[in-house]
C-alpha cells in the first residue's frame, strides 16, 4: 500500500502544478499525461484491493454480504468546461 499512497501524493502533486498555470503546453501536456497515468494506476489499486476484500468476504462462508465500494474522489471542475461556459451567459 506505501506504493499507493506514494502514487497519490504524486498525482496531488501534478494536478497542483497544472493548476497554478504556469507551465508551457508541451510541459502541461506531459504533466497531464504523467497524472493520467498515475490515476489509472491508482485506479487499478483500488480495484485490486477491492478484489482481495471480496474474497476475504467470500472465505467467511457467506455470512457477511460484500457491498460495492463507493470510493470519492475530489476532482474540482474545469473552469473551461462547457457546464460553466453556461453558468456566465
Amino acid at each position: 500500500m506505501a506504493d499507493f499512497e506514494r502514487k497519490l501524493a504524486d498525482l496531488e502533486s501534478v494536478v497542483e502544478r497544472l493548476e497554478q498555470g504556469d507551465l508551457s503546453l508541451e510541459d502541461s501536456v506531459r504533466l497531464f499525461e504523467e497524472g493520467m497515468n498515475l490515476s489509472e494506476s491508482c485506479k487499478s489499486e483500488l480495484e485490486a484491493a477491492e478484489g482481495r476484500i471480496q474474497v476475504l468476504m467470500d472465505r467467511g462462508g457467506g455470512k457477511m454480504a460484500a457491498q460495492p465500494l463507493a470510493v470519492e474522489i475530489d476532482v474540482e471542475e474545469d473552469p473551461d468546461t462547457d457546464d460553466d461556459l453556461e453558468d456566465e451567459e
